[in-house]
């Protein structure tokens, strides 16, 4: 290395020295963060119950697209959603026949969990916009977590649910528009 001004000694031996205890130094203070990091990962915390109004949301919810007189109309529910509103009630009821995940019922600390609705609607979101899991957490007062866990759910449960269904209607429709040779 080039002699600097700044630098008091020439001896080459004298520099490499101190760019040795340079780095030695640098890697114990790196190994004490790791050691720090490991030792805080080790202690349990609980994680903090964030007190979400899952019965406000739900009957929100139903006032704005699933009542009678649904504050929205059929047009914007079918461009919120990108479906009907009777092809999304048939896709919830058959989820919830089919897996006890799409029905309410209370959670370990017995808390009244989510509707059928809203965890149907949480995962048709995500599909239909492509949002973020925590997106809809001031609409329907839900985690990320139980978002994206929705998702996952709906999406096994739709195919396990209607590929069946669909590959033989896809079959018919095939061997109906072909046309035999001559």
């Amino acid at each position: 290395m080039p002699s600097n001004s700044w630098w008091s000694s020439s001896s080459k031996e004298e520099e490499e020295m101190f760019y040795a205890n340079v780095m030695l130094r640098a890697a114990q203070i790196l190994m004490e963060e790791e050691e720090e990091d490991v030792s805080s990962e080790s202690v349990i915390t609980r994680q903090i119950r964030i007190n979400r109004d899952h019965q406000g949301a739900h009957e929100k919810l139903v006032n704005d697209y699933f009542s009678d007189a649904p504050f929205y109309n059929a047009e914007i529910f079918k461009r919120m959603f990108r479906m009907s509103r009777r092809l999304f009630t048939r896709i919830a009821d058959d989820l919830a026949g089919l897996d006890p995940f799409f029905t309410q019922r209370p959670d370990a600390r017995n808390y009244e969990g989510f509707t059928t609705l809203q965890k149907c609607t949480a995962a048709i979101r995500q599909l239909a916009y492509g949002t973020v899991a925590d997106a809809l957490d001031e609409y329907l007062q839900m985690s990320a977590r139980t978002s994206r866990e929705c998702l996952y759910q709906f999406c096994h449960n739709v195919v396990k649910l209607y590929s069946k269904k669909i590959f033989a209607e896809t079959k018919r429709v095939l061997c109906s528009t072909v046309v035999p040779s001559s």
